[in-house]
């Protein structure tokens, strides 16, 4: 085998990326074919999974057998969580808008202080359209004065 091939699947195999028959070409080149200097430190690895894959353990395992969970506290929660989610909605829809008697009274006096605050609006705009008039009878009585003014102006030069 290629010396420059040895060294790519070595370098794939350190990687993770070889094959299992690439595997097996590593093993069967590690064991039987004189190696350069630089694989060389390679050899043993080689030489120990080999040996690794001849031991076997004479010791019998057993594996524990898998809990077996009691559905019923399952579907007791389950169930237990549908009909508090069935209650909540029917209670919700039973009541039409779910507000409390005391919220509801609250929205009442909000409904009539809007309104009180209304016609007070209204009042205070018929108020502020008469005042439009003092200020034309202001500007009235400054021309009053401008003509007080001369009158005073004119007795004196002619006094």
């Amino acid at each position: 085998m290629e010396l420059a091939n040895i060294e790519k699947l070595l370098e794939a195999y350190f990687e993770g990326n070889t094959t299992l028959a690439q595997e097996q070409e590593l093993r069967v080149h590690f064991r039987s074919e004189e190696l350069p200097p630089h694989l060389e430190v390679y050899r043993p690895m080689f030489m120990g999974f080999d040996i690794a894959r001849e031991e076997t353990s004479e010791r019998e395992f057993t594996l524990p057998e898998p809990k077996k969970r009691n559905r019923f506290w399952n579907l007791s929660i389950a169930a237990s969580l549908l009909l508090a989610v069935g209650i909540s909605a029917y209670m919700f829809t039973q009541s039409g808008t779910g507000l409390t008697a005391e919220e509801e009274e609250a929205l009442a006096a909000f409904q009539k202080t809007k309104e009180t605050m209304f016609l007070l609006s209204e009042n205070l705009n018929e108020g502020t359209e008469s005042l439009t008039h003092l200020e034309e009878f202001s500007s009235g009585l400054s021309s009053l004065n401008v003509l007080n003014q001369f009158n005073e102006s004119k007795n004196l030069i002619l006094k």
